[in-house]
């Protein structure tokens, strides 16, 4: 039951991100990307930069700032580099990118959040 609820707060989680992003002027190209390596929550595109977004949804702010781990990043990080030529052509610009959201809380975007 707690799995479930956790899951059904993810994707709202990600809905709002996407909502978020697209207010920015970035255009979604995919959500929930599985790659053997990890899964991508949101790739979006804005001009020639790619982003691959983890999205963390809380249900305190306070707990945000323990969200996202090295463990998580890395494997977005591989995941992102597995799937990359689906999204980017050659000379476009790739990152990972971080949206963390909580109730009553405008949303937090990391740029760029794993610099290897």
């Amino acid at each position: 039951m707690r799995r479930q609820r956790a899951e059904r707060h993810g994707r709202k989680g990600e809905l709002a991100a996407e909502l978020f992003l697209r207010a920015k002027g970035w255009s979604i190209l995919d959500r929930r990307r599985k790659t053997p390596v990890g899964e991508i929550d949101l790739v979006a595109r804005r001009g020639r930069l790619v982003a691959f977004v983890e999205v963390k949804w809380r249900a305190r702010a306070d707990d945000l700032g323990i969200a996202v781990d090295l463990y998580r990043l890395r494997r977005v990080a591989a995941a992102a580099e597995a799937v990359a030529h689906e999204y980017a052509k050659e000379g476009e610009y790739l990152r990972i990118d971080v949206i963390l959201l909580a109730p009553g809380r405008m949303p937090h975007h990391i740029v760029n959040a794993w610099q290897p």
